[in-house]
């Protein structure tokens, strides 16, 4: 499987585990829940590689997981509170 379509995969799931674990009116469908899961997979990936908890290789284990749902519940929360500013 082509590694994009890994991270699409894990972003999704990262995105629903995110609204799952905080609950909310956000006026997002499925395309924006990807897409803050995906960006969120990037972001704990890249920040748990540099941490070395992640695998370099994009891999999926549990701590890849991990990372990709608590960036993920980053950028929700960031995206509420940008909301609620602007």
């Amino acid at each position: 499987m082509p590694p994009v379509v890994v991270w699409i995969v894990l972003g999704l799931v990262s995105g629903i585990a995110a609204k799952v674990i905080l609950p909310g009116e956000d006026k997002g469908g499925l395309i924006t829940t990807t897409l803050v899961g995906i960006a969120g997979s990037v972001l704990g990936g890249f920040v748990g590689r540099k941490l070395g908890v992640a695998t370099a290789e994009g891999g999926l284990t549990a701590l890849d997981f991990a990372t990709a749902i608590g960036g993920a519940l980053v950028l929700l929360l960031l995206f509420r509170l940008l909301r609620v500013v602007f």
